[in-house]
């Protein structure tokens, strides 16, 4: 098995705290995404941050198209990691 991880980026939040919840419904992930907050160079305010959704995918069966599509819904996107 590899160490494949997926990045998915929200606008804020909200929106990645409802993508976590759902991805476990729409993908069946057993395990818990990690969220991480990226604010942007050189901003302190958390306005300005985008947040992280990061998931592990060690057996490769999420296909980052589908991922990319179901945060499109948030106004996300996936990230190469």
């Amino acid at each position: 098995m590899s160490d494949v991880r997926h990045v998915l980026v929200l606008p804020d939040r909200d929106a990645a705290e409802e993508v976590a919840e759902a991805l476990g419904e729409r993908f069946g992930i057993d395990e818990e995404p990690r969220l991480v907050r990226d604010a942007l160079a050189g901003e302190d305010d958390a306005e300005d941050a985008q947040w992280l959704v990061l998931l592990r995918d060690e057996a490769e069966r999420l296909e980052p198209a589908a991922l990319n599509e179901f945060v499109g819904d948030w106004d996300g996107w996936r990230e190469e990691p």
